[in-house]
């Protein structure tokens, strides 16, 4: 039998823990600060990332050697930015057979990595031991049991078949693939784009726009993961597209929310505040996502425009004419 632990408490770290559960895999979660852990393990709810959601009986703890004793697979749900900090503290104690799968979605800054490079450099994990997941899976909808279906990729077919047993529910279908590249850069691109679209409907914009954001946007994804080994197939599945209208179109969305606060004259302080102290993983991403892209000569100009707003000082409306005053084109 599997046994799970889920290092992260937020809100998606939890709901992940909750299909767990209820997949029948014995789990326990990390969290990093005492009372959440305290809470979750008491009363089986996180009042602070997902208030009135009742849990199944899973074990919390702020120690991460407890989590990790004994854990086979371990499913690493923190911000991106700190996952290699992390794993610096707990590689010692991860089992050393253990699968690593990361719901971590970006391009860490400065080292422009993926997040499975940043878990093999870190922990010096052979590529096949890592998973990623990724698709369609705001936390919220998922705790209410709504149907949904997401991604395990893995070039080690047994391990990401095992992991798909793992949380497979009656509400919840994981489908497996071998394209780990695909699958990061389709998760980390996504959230940029999401704060594009959040922008446009914040200034009033209507659906055209926002379709026409999220087509455009696919199209910088796919140039991107194409330039890096990804397979196009996978961008136009739940890992891409899938992922993508979701995050783009949700008002439970991180991303779009903190766009959408932008595009009606918010600024970056408010915005963040808007998101309940939680963390819009494309304010940071469309930095390095950026940088990627131009490594790779890769031309991505909506991640061109988000980052410029969110870190230069870029109006909306400057951001949006930049954009339209672009050359014209065949698509």
């Amino acid at each position: 039998m599997t046994r799970a632990a889920v290092m992260g408490a937020g809100s998606w770290g939890t709901a992940f823990a909750k299909v767990l559960a209820e997949a029948g895999t014995e789990t326990t979660i990390w969290a990093r600060r005492p009372e959440v852990a305290l809470a979750l393990d008491t009363e089986h709810q996180n009042p602070f990332y997902l208030p009135g959601v009742q849990l199944p009986p899973v074990r919390a703890t702020d120690d991460h050697r407890v989590a990790l004793d004994g854990a086979d697979l371990v499913v690493l749900a923190v911000p991106s930015q700190s996952l290699r900090a992390n794993l610096d503290r707990w590689k010692g104690d991860i089992g050393a057979d253990a699968t690593l799968l990361s719901l971590c979605k970006g391009i860490e800054t400065g080292t422009l990595l993926r997040m499975s490079q940043v878990i093999a450099e870190v922990t010096g994990a052979e590529p096949g031991r890592i998973a990623v997941l990724s698709g369609p899976n705001l936390a919220h909808e998922i705790v209410q049991r709504q149907p949904a279906a997401t991604v395990i990729a893995c070039s080690d077919a047994e391990r990401a078949g095992a992991a798909q047993r793992a949380i497979a529910t009656g509400y919840f279908r994981p489908y497996t693939n071998s394209d780990v590249i695909g699958a990061e850069i389709g998760g980390a691109c996504k959230n940029v784009i999401a704060i594009a679209c959040g922008i446009a409907s914040g200034m009033g914009l209507g659906d055209n726009s926002v379709a026409s954001l999220i087509t455009r946007g696919l199209a910088e994804i796919m140039r991107l993961g194409v330039a890096l080994g990804a397979q196009p197939v996978t961008l136009a599945g739940l890992a891409g597209v899938g992922d993508l209208v979701a995050t783009c179109t949700s008002p439970l969305s991180r991303n779009r929310s903190f766009g959408h606060v932008l595009g009606a004259g918010g600024s970056m302080q408010v915005a963040q505040e808007a998101t309940n102290g939680q963390v819009a993983e494309g304010v940071k991403s469309c930095t390095s996502v950026r940088a990627l892209a131009a490594a790779h000569q890769v031309e991505m100009p909506l991640t061109d425009a988000v980052h410029r707003v969110c870190h230069e000082g870029l109006s909306v409306n400057e951001a949006v004419g930049s954009l339209l005053g672009r050359r014209i084109k065949p698509e």
